[in-house]
């Protein structure tokens, strides 16, 4: 039997992060393209790209770990950024798309947001309309 050193099982984890963040990011460009809304299309684009991205960095850090003895405090922080930033932006898209009255898709099953919206505007305009009755009261 083969016993596998340090170094081979290194450059399978090395190889293995990088195949796989490739793989991910490319059903990420196809899910940019092919579905149907900007919400789901905002998935595609958070989601399996923000993995793809950080199992990229992560056989990077390998490499730099196994083979040069570095340990890469710029890739951590990319793989900490990247992380953070990547949903959250994605959230954020989708949350300005909706606000802004992009449909969703018409076969969308349910929409959680629009009974929150609808109470958040209703209590915005109980606190404008109080704000202007005692601006006039004072004036």
């Amino acid at each position: 039997m083969n016993e596998f050193t340090m170094s081979q099982i290194g450059e399978f984890l090395i190889a293995l992060g990088v195949l796989l963040g490739s793989i991910l990011g490319v059903l990420s460009a196809y899910g940019l393209i092919r579905l149907p809304d900007v919400y789901t299309r905002s998935h595609a684009a958070t989601k399996s790209a923000t993995l793809g991205v950080l199992l990229i960095l992560l056989g990077a850090f390998l490499y730099f770990t196994f083979y040069l003895e570095y340990v890469s405090a710029k890739l951590l922080l990319g793989i900490f950024f990247v992380f953070i930033t990547g949903p959250l932006a994605g959230h954020l898209n989708g949350r300005a798309a909706y606000r802004s009255g992009v449909s969703l898709w018409e076969k969308s099953v349910r929409d959680e947001l629009k009974p929150e919206l609808k109470r958040e505007r209703e209590r915005q305009e109980q606190e404008q309309a109080q704000a202007r009755a005692e601006a006039s009261g004072k004036a």
